[in-house]
């Protein structure tokens, strides 16, 4: 039971996302011609590794600075509840997300050595966001634009870097949507905690705006995901296959349109957060699937 425990404060139901991002990135370079297995082992349990520990530290950051004990948590939204409820002890939850951290880093190293040095400031940027970021950066107005870098754009890059040993215009604009819905998935889970993160000191686009403003960019920023994949089919730079993401476009229409009408309301804002990461996934997989298939 204890062992349960410290593997579902790793959030494991998220962590699908950092497989995903593997998957594409990987399927980039083998459209390119470029596939080794054992990198590709590696970049994901390093990628695992590293995200868990964003959400570990976030469990004990958020507990401490007494947030978690405020807000609302939903199935996708408010961590996962565990120290709140006494079940571990915070410096323990502490060294686990440091203990990931670390763990992870020396995978890293290993792959820029047999992939090229160009890998190390992904590596390094990588490590110094993941421990600084929620003691920090998510209350320096940047939180999400970080979230969409670490967990979205750099992922998909890095992986291709990894594969191919060179970046690409190519690869970058490929990046693009990832890292916009990643940045949307951090952006509509801080709608239920809005009044929690401001006691507590943290200061995002929804505190900033209001919800009201802030339903409206996120819908921006989610029309803006299929313009750069519309835009990346049309002009070659990626497979016009890749058109096949617009499939999740009705998940994404739910989700905005559930956060419109129900910005301020927590428990009907709920099925907007379930839409927005099936849209997440969804997305991202369709691409993966089109590289490979092209």
């Amino acid at each position: 039971m204890r062992l349960k425990i410290w593997f579902l404060e790793t959030r494991p139901q998220f962590l699908v996302l950092s497989v995903v991002l593997v998957l594409l990135g990987t399927a980039m370079a083998w459209n390119e011609g470029h596939f080794g297995g054992l990198k590709f082992i590696l970049t994901t349990l390093g990628l695992l590794l590293a995200h868990a520990s964003v959400n570990v530290l976030n469990d004990y950051f958020d507990y401490k600075s007494g947030i978690d004990l405020e807000t609302p948590r939903t199935p996708f939204s408010g961590g996962s509840g565990f120290l709140p409820k006494g079940l571990l002890e915070p410096k323990s939850v502490y060294f686990f997300g440091v203990g990931c951290l670390l763990a992870a880093f020396p995978i890293g190293i290993y792959l820029t050595i047999i992939s090229g040095w160009r890998l190390l400031p992904l590596i390094l940027i990588g490590g110094i966001v993941i421990y600084i970021y929620t003691s920090y950066l998510v209350k320096w107005m940047i939180g999400e634009i970080w979230a969409g870098l670490g967990l979205g754009a750099l992922p998909v890059l890095g992986t291709y870097f990894i594969q191919t040993g060179y970046y690409s215009m190519e690869g970058l604009i490929a990046s693009l949507a990832p890292g916009i819905l990643t940045a949307n998935l951090l952006f509509l889970n801080e709608f239920p905690d809005i009044q929690a993160d401001t006691k507590g000191g943290r200061y995002h686009w929804v505190i900033a705006l209001g919800t009201r403003r802030a339903s409206r960019l996120y819908a921006g920023l989610m029309v803006l995901t299929y313009v750069c994949i519309v835009g990346g089919a049309i002009s070659r730079t990626m497979p016009p296959l890749s058109l096949i993401a617009l499939l999740s476009i009705p998940f994404a229409w739910k989700a905005i349109n559930t956060t419109l009408k129900h910005h301020d309301n927590v428990q009907k804002l709920i099925p907007a957060l379930k839409a927005n990461v099936i849209t997440i996934l969804t997305t991202d997989a369709l691409l993966a699937i089109a590289y490979f298939l092209s």
